[in-house]
């Protein structure tokens, strides 16, 4: 089948300066590109006023846990109307990959995040998951093997340090997905297990991935000032020492580090930001390939337990109740509060189980004042509610200053983190994400409007080793998305819905036109993406 798109402004992925032109799309791939284009076609689809692009590539995704969802389209909808064509998955270490056949902690798997639930199966390996996948989901997808997943796989989710018998199956495992064709490996250091991971051992995961000459993604310990992950709660940013632990497994190594999500939970976590970029700036002197990925929003999504100590959470009711408990932990909250610039008026329930959607969309103070309740009694009462698995959104995790100056800096990538929800609340960056990159753009607090798609689309591409991808060049595959400039200008952004994208294309097949989505294509048309 031939497709012949006439008169667009085109962005080609590399940075330059944009174009009128036609481009001539035969079956799955790019054929032809010039500025005028009078060839046969089975259709003609007139671009006058749109600009095109390489489809979208979020950066930083978890949606290979929903690709093999029996029902996957409604976990891609959104994504799909933000012009997203293709997806990084397997991040912060909680891949739906990185297990063996007849896997004995199965049920550990998912970081508390994601499960097998109505899912078509299980897929360890990366050889059987591009069988699962390829031509079965609706967009396209690279896969990062997690380190949690193949820690947990290898010995559980226990507290402690792998035996060597252990270790060498948790790293046989992750190499194989490497020599399969996993895009890299992903840390997850704030997720059971990977969060017992010692920087000895590490430091041999990230050696594995210099090996093959692929980028070892970090969610750091910590992104903020205090955390639970250091004892320390005065002294240098929990934030800053995360990221020294990332400098030392790479130091005196070529690495591609990848630093997931660069964000800054809580106001006082802010003034962390300068000697974060000074500390990259070191590393890439010294040979190091660090980057970082941002999303366009000021909030996060977390498990409402982000702020409550393990030692409490394992405690029985009883033992949560006496006095001398609540006391111990209505003090480290406070000091904690205190010290992060943060608190429960700046935390949204999304999620608290069946019965609970009352709660939805209000902060913990706002219910703390409805049901006549502290603060923390309030919360408290919510963690229990929800079984201490409940949902939240809370911020401040940046500023739109700080996501201005991080989009004028050439080592940053963009992406979304978000995934579609089966209940409650959204995470807003699954609606309109990667338009309000173009919008800043255009308004002028982000950077050019060729570096911007550039970062969405070609570096992206580059940075994961995407083979023809993320580019409009002739022989590339046909991943496009059209949209309109003014109408991404005009646009208000933050009503769940996306704006200015008018079409988009995948593998040759147009998926989306004027926000109809072609159900029965997007069943087949995602092809998974070996590297």
């Amino acid at each position: 089948m031939r497709q012949l798109l006439k008169n667009g402004k085109i962005y080609d992925g590399t940075g330059g300066e944009p174009y009128l032109g036609d481009i001539l799309i035969e079956e799955d791939r790019i054929a032809k590109i010039a500025s005028h284009i009078d060839l046969p076609a089975d259709s003609v689809i007139d671009l006058k006023g749109l600009s095109v692009s390489s489809g979208f590539i979020d950066g930083h995704s978890h949606n290979d846990w929903f690709a093999i969802k029996n029902d996957p389209l409604p976990y891609f909808r959104p994504f799909l109307s933000q012009g997203i064509t293709t997806f990084v998955t397997g991040n912060c270490g909680v891949s739906a990959i990185g297990f063996e056949k007849n896997c004995p902690y199965i049920d550990k798997l998912g970081g508390g995040l994601f499960s097998f639930e109505n899912t078509r199966g299980h897929y360890g390996t990366m050889e059987e998951y591009i069988r699962a996948t390829d031509g079965q989901m609706p967009c396209n997808m690279s896969v990062l093997v997690g380190h949690c997943s193949a820690r947990a796989a290898a010995g559980g989710n226990e507290n402690r340090k792998l035996t060597p018998e252990e270790e060498h199956r948790m790293l046989a495992i992750l190499e194989k997905a490497l020599q399969q064709g996993a895009a890299g490996i992903s840390l997850g250091l704030m997720y059971e297990p990977g969060l017992y991971a010692d920087v000895e051992e590490l430091k041999k995961v990230a050696a594995l991935c210099v090996k093959y000459n692929k980028p070892l993604t970090v969610h750091p310990r910590a992104e903020s000032k205090v955390s639970m992950a250091y004892p320390q709660l005065i002294g240098r940013s929990h934030l800053l020492r995360a990221f020294d632990e990332l400098a030392e497994i790479s130091r005196g190594t070529r690495l591609k580090l990848q630093y997931s999500h660069a964000i800054f939970v809580g106001r006082n976590s802010l003034g962390a930001k300068e000697e974060l970029l000074q500390m990259m700036d070191r590393m890439r002197a010294e040979g190091v390939d660090v980057m970082f990925d941002i999303y366009n929003e000021c909030l996060g999504v977390s498990v409402i337990t982000v702020i409550l100590p393990a030692w409490y959470q394992g405690m029985t009711q009883e033992e949560r109740r006496k006095p001398i408990n609540r006391l111990k932990l209505a003090a480290l909250v406070k000091a904690s509060a205190m010290l992060l610039g943060f608190d429960f008026p700046d935390i949204q329930v999304a999620y608290i189980g069946p019965g609970h959607e009352k709660y939805e969309g209000k902060s913990v103070h706002e219910i703390a004042r409805e049901e006549g309740l502290s603060d923390l009694q309030a919360y408290l009462m919510l963690c229990e509610k929800s079984d201490f698995k409940g949902r939240v959104n809370m911020g401040p995790y940046s500023t739109q200053e700080i996501i201005s100056e991080f989009e004028h800096n050439e080592n940053c990538l963009y992406m979304t983190d978000a995934w579609v929800e089966d209940y409650g609340i959204q995470n807003p960056a699954i609606y309109d994400c990667f338009p309000k990159f173009l919008r800043d753009s255009l308004l002028g607090t982000g950077d050019t409007m060729p570096n911007t798609i550039r970062r969405m689309t070609g570096a992206t591409a580059d940075r994961y080793m995407l083979k023809e991808r993320g580019y409009i060049r002739e022989g590339y595959y046909a991943d496009l998305t059209v949209f309109d400039e003014e109408a991404v200008r005009k646009a208000v952004p933050d009503q769940q819905k996306s704006f200015g994208i008018e079409k988009v294309f995948i593998n040759g097949r147009m998926v989306l036109n004027g926000g109809t989505l072609d159900e029965a294509a997007l069943k087949t048309s995602g092809r998974a993406i070996p590297v």
